[in-house]
């Protein structure tokens, strides 16, 4: 990787601290780790802030407001299109209804999250990081509240460093107040995801919501609060693992915010760089402004190359862009690229993007490849199922009459919003018959069953090998559930096991 030193570094000895930290004050003679410095990150306009105001309202809109969207799934089924039912052993995603059973589903969402992160990093860097992040997203609305409490950067560095009074006090407890009010209805919005919405903020309004919501509104009302408010960029620093999970999974073809120094540099001020040019030197676009270290939420300096703090959201791109057009240089001077096309650059070669690579292909293929499975899966599913276990102690029993009987535990589900007849019968073995515990004696070969609308039932099952003359100790089983025009919804697989 290519780092870039500023000017007033050259020839100085410089930390690995310091890089990684985009130009802090290195840590004291002895310390391990630098001195803790407060960052008052500046507002900025542009295209970047513009496309993270974009996504804040609409990530934030979505998790707030989603648990209170209806979804009719016909009598007695819950009508909150997005439900974690803990109580019932169900998860409700609109039309989709996820049983205990059905696991895999969640497992193929996390890995299909996992690819989608590797993907993006393989195409734009820690683009994850600067735009569409928990952390990332509450703590740009908490900034946004801080700058409308306290001012901006300067003003806000200006009051820090002078003594207090009463505007500063009356500011400070606006601030707090709102970021409180934030972190609680953050807290609360993710406990409504585990109960019927407006019935939980009717308790929670009139203290008769059970003691769990309580808890857990408020541990997430302390962490939000802690973790936007207080703990911003540290989270990004030292407690989140991505950043250095990533540095091994990116490559010289990923896009990342990149100060292009092959235009940038030698730094100097507008006057300078005019009459350098005058003379025929060396003057490069940068003024050495401090706008790109002023605007990023955790005071990096990109300038000092790529580095563990930056979570490319890209609004040093449109500080630098806004200098630029302000001294009438052309913009991008930062911009989202890699170190092959500043060196292509300056070879005089044409820049190559490679967005189609090996890995963005292979990534590519696996999300279609597993969604497309979970897809079909889900689409194809039966609305209901049987599991059959067979007893292992006795695996069976020689009767007096010279049967032999097997005994099973049988559970049938009923996936479907409203009440089912259905058929069991068992097949392989002609001749033998079966009984239900607690049932009368069956001589038809079959059993009814009759189960409610998003129901389970287990019984008890024993088959007899009756006339039949099972060969060998373990003749296959088929459980077969029917519904009442015939058609198979179930089917499980057994031995009926002999000496």
């Amino acid at each position: 990787m290519d780092v870039r030193i500023d000017e007033k570094q050259a020839g100085e000895s410089v930390s690995p601290a310091t890089l990684v930290s985009g130009g802090a004050a290195p840590a004291e003679d002895g310390a391990l780790y630098e001195a803790r410095r407060q960052i008052y990150p500046q507002s900025v306009s542009g295209t970047f802030r513009r496309i993270k105001w974009i996504i804040l309202a609409v990530t934030l809109g979505i998790y707030y407001l989603l648990p209170f969207v209806r979804w009719d799934r016909g009598p007695d089924a819950p009508n909150q299109a997005v439900l974690v039912d803990l109580e019932h052993n169900r998860f409700y995603f609109f039309f989709i209804e996820i049983w205990p059973q059905e696991v895999y589903y969640i497992t193929g969402l996390m890995i299909l999250a996992a690819l989608g992160l590797f993907l993006m990093n393989a195409l734009a860097g820690r683009v994850w990081c600067g735009y569409l992040c928990p952390q990332t997203v509450w703590t740009d609305l908490f900034l946004a509240i801080e700058r409308l409490a306290e001012g901006d950067r300067r003003e806000r560095m200006r009051k820090d460093a002078g003594p207090w009074n009463v505007q500063r006090v009356a500011e400070k407890i606006v601030k707090h107040s709102l970021w409180l009010a934030i972190a609680w209805w953050t807290g609360g919005a993710w406990v409504l995801y585990f109960n019927d919405a407006p019935t939980l903020v009717r308790q929670l309004a009139t203290f008769h919501a059970p003691a769990i919501a309580y808890i857990w509104i408020a541990i997430l009302t302390g962490t939000t609060y802690i973790l936007a408010g207080f703990m911003r960029e540290q989270v990004c620093l030292y407690m989140c693992p991505w950043p250095r999970i990533q540095a091994a999974l990116t490559d010289e073809n990923a896009l990342n915010v990149t100060y292009r120094y092959d235009r940038g540099e030698p730094r100097m001020s507008v006057k300078k760089a005019k009459a350098a040019r005058s003379l025929g030197g060396p003057a490069g676009d940068c003024v050495d402004c401090g706008q790109c270290v002023a605007v990023c939420p955790t005071g990096v300096d990109i300038r000092g190359g790529l580095n563990m703090g930056c979570i490319q959201c890209g609004l040093c791109i449109d500080a630098c862009d806004n200098v630029m057009r302000k001294i009438g240089r052309p913009e991008r001077l930062i911009a989202y690229d890699t170190d092959v096309n500043i060196q292509r650059r300056q070879a005089g070669m044409q820049n190559v993007f490679k967005p189609v690579r090996v890995r963005t292909v292979l990534y590519t293929v696996l999300i279609l490849g597993i969604g497309g499975l979970m897809a079909g899966k889900l689409l194809t599913r039966a609305d209901a199922s049987l599991a059959v276990i067979h007893d292992r102690n006795p695996l069976f029993v020689t009767l007096s009459t010279g049967e032999i009987r097997n005994g099973y535990t049988v559970r049938f589900a009923n996936m479907a919003p409203k009440s089912r007849h259905f058929i069991l019968k068992v097949e392989g073995l002609p001749g033998s018959r079966f009984e239900v515990i607690g049932e009368d004696k069956n001589t038809s070969g079959r059993e009814d069953l009759d189960i409610g609308p998003d129901q389970t039932r287990e019984t008890r099952l024993l088959v007899f090998s009756g006339t039949a003359k099972p060969q060998g100790n373990s003749t296959p089983l088929r459980f077969v559930v029917t519904d009442e025009t015939g058609k198979t919804v179930a089917t499980a697989k057994d031995f009926f096991r002999a000496p």
